[in-house]
């Protein structure tokens, strides 16, 4: 199972080139494959026996308040994007600070508060690729500047934010410890 796994994730961009779709619709063909083996090579065990193998009890511990969460943020990331306020506060940071470093630096300490997974895909917004390529200083000096103040606070990371989740962690708490 955990090489069909693998398989599955490896298979997805495989699955994006063949057929064009996009790339969740991949993951949930692989989804429904892992659930349909994970059945077929159970079915012979009694249920209470296989009830911790399968992907239903998989599914049922996922955090899907912490999953609402990131999406509700990439949805507001996509509507600043499609508004157009990201590319004026990218002019605006140009015209205001002017050096791409300290752009980088104040992003890169904005993520201490903001999640930096939906900054670095505002930051997308407000920088264009074709303007700077993926292997631009742009981009490694983001991702080290997002990954970096993302630790400063827990709620500055993903994992910080799922850690809250599943752990019950206010950030009150966090803060005075």
């Amino acid at each position: 199972m955990f090489c069909m796994r693998l398989g599955t994730l490896v298979a997805v961009p495989v699955f994006k080139s063949i057929t064009h779709l996009p790339p969740f619709l991949g993951i949930l063909f692989g989804l429904g494959i892992l659930w349909l083996m994970g059945e077929l090579l159970h079915s012979k065990k009694e249920d209470e026996h296989k009830e911790h193998l399968t992907l239903v009890r998989a599914l049922k511990q996922i955090d899907m308040s912490s999953i609402v969460f990131f999406i509700g943020i990439l949805l507001a990331v996509a509507s600043l994007e499609h508004t157009h306020i990201l590319s004026n506060l990218a002019k605006w940071l140009d015209q205001t600070v002017g050096r791409q470093d300290l752009i980088v630096t104040i992003i890169g300490l904005a993520s201490a508060i903001v999640d930096n997974v939906p900054l670095v895909a505002a930051s997308m917004g407000m920088y264009s690729l074709a303007q700077y390529p993926v292997d631009s200083f742009l981009w490694e000096f983001m991702a080290y500047c997002a990954g970096t103040g993302g630790s400063i606070l827990i709620i500055g990371s993903a994992a910080g934010v799922a850690a809250m989740g599943l752990e019950k962690i206010h950030f009150f708490w966090y803060a005075r410890k």
